[in-house]
């Protein structure tokens, strides 16, 4: 099995190719190499791959199995494949498995590894105890993260006793309010009314923009008890709660908003069918 190595090549005509060449080139001592890593396969391979962030790496076994390795060795798990699968690729960071056969045949893998979200004190709209719980790393002046809420009103609704909707604020530092209006969100939490502030946030920040003055204006129409909303937002309880959630995006890998986990696994494909199909096999877990 060829694998296309990442060369800088100046193509010429059909056929022939050109490699780019610097000062160094030719001399004896241009070339040198360290190596970093060494370890056992379980199986001889047939064709493998890693993950663009070097962290996973992916090996077709003889035992018609693929293999998943940290980029140290440590087998994170194996997942059964046709005997007559041939080759394997990835998407850039191991979320997708694909799989070429004998047969002509393409198959795509949706690849997670569950994650152990701290949703202790965090915001749930649904059911408290249900068992599915759909997780969603958001920032307020997100254009992307207010588009996503119908889906998740959708979801919710179709699945009123499954699931619960847990809110978890991941404020991007390329956004000036959305951290304040984080710690809104949180203050406005300790007067019982979040999901009215995250609902009147995003109104905000879909309409004239999210600001310091929107933002209060936002507390003010909800209602809340302005004294104690302000002293809230400042207090180091608060920022406490923020810099919690903010180390949960860090320890689950959420490098972007919104980002979606149902029961700990990330929701790549981010549609009703494909979180309804995962939800669906969380409860065959439970069964």
């Amino acid at each position: 099995m060829k694998k296309t190595l990442a060369l800088c090549c100046l193509f010429l005509l059909p056929g022939q190719f050109a490699l780019a060449q610097d000062s160094t080139a030719g001399k004896p001592d241009a070339l040198s190499w360290t190596e970093t890593q060494t370890w056992k396969l379980d199986t001889k391979p047939v064709d493998f791959v890693q993950a663009l962030d070097g962290r996973l790496v992916f090996v077709l076994g003889e035992d018609s199995k693929v293999h998943l390795y940290s980029a140290e060795g440590q087998k994170l798990g194996e997942i059964p494949v046709d005997q007559s699968t041939v080759a394997i690729d990835i998407a850039p960071r191991g979320e997708m498995l694909y799989l070429v056969d004998k047969n002509n045949t393409y198959k795509a893998l949706d690849i997670s590894f569950a994650k152990d979200i701290d949703l202790t004190g965090s915001p749930v709209r649904g059911k408290a105890d249900a068992p599915i719980a759909l997780v969603i790393f958001s920032d307020f002046q997100c254009p992307f993260c207010s588009r996503i809420e119908p889906l998740v009103s959708e979801v919710l609704k179709n699945n009123p006793d499954t699931v619960k909707v847990v809110f978890k604020n991941m404020p991007l530092g390329m956004h000036q309010h959305a951290e304040p209006a984080a710690r809104a969100a949180l203050a406005a939490q300790e007067q019982g009314k979040f999901w009215e502030m995250h609902d009147a946030l995003f109104a905000a920040a879909s309409g004239g923009g999210l600001s310091a003055a929107a933002i209060e204006k936002a507390a003010k129409d909800i209602g809340l008890d302005m004294e104690k909303f302000k002293a809230d937002m400042e207090s180091p309880a608060i920022k406490e709660k923020l810099a919690k959630d903010m180390n949960a995006a860090r320890l689950a890998e959420v490098n972007g908003t919104p980002t979606l986990f149902i029961n700990g696994r990330r929701v790549n494909s981010p549609n009703p069918e494909f979180i309804q199909k995962m939800i669906d096999q969380e409860m065959n877990k439970k069964k």
